[in-house]
């Protein structure tokens, strides 16, 4: 099965992100796999910059490591088991550089339903989207 999982999560929404770690930890059970957590934070566009604290991203990125700890935690999963990281840059890139660094052999991500009308996205979400097409490995999407 999978040595090395990595889990994508929007920490702006929470919601969202359960079900791909209820379905990491699923898989993660069956072949005592590690899991990676990987939140990615975007670049703060350059017309913003001169309107947000000089500490802005230091702060968003305190943030965000917290919050995965509190994830990291809620899993159960043995230390050596379970860790987390938090990236900054196009969502799907840093994902996918992610996955690379990790060696991983599944990145486990959730992407929304598709709107009644919106068939632009009515597969995927554009970064599940890329994901999936990019990936080096196996991608499964949780639709929520």
């Amino acid at each position: 099965m999978y040595k090395k999982i990595l889990v994508a999560i929007d920490l702006a929404d929470p919601d969202l992100a359960k079900p791909a770690v209820a379905t990491a930890l699923m898989m993660a059970g069956q072949s005592e796999a590690a899991i990676r957590f990987v939140n990615v934070l975007p670049l703060t566009p350059v017309m913003l910059a001169e309107y947000v604290p000089p500490d802005f991203e230091m702060q968003q990125r305190k943030a965000s490591e917290d919050a995965l700890s509190i994830v990291v935690k809620e899993t159960g999963l043995n230390p050596e088991r379970v860790s987390s990281t938090v990236r900054q840059g196009g969502i799907y890139q840093e994902i996918l550089e992610e996955a690379h660094n990790l060696n991983a052999d599944l990145i486990v991500m959730s992407s929304h339903r598709p709107q009644k009308h919106a068939m632009r996205n009515y597969f995927l979400g554009s970064n599940a989207g890329h994901v999936v097409r990019y990936a080096k490995c196996s991608v499964l999407v949780v639709r929520n």
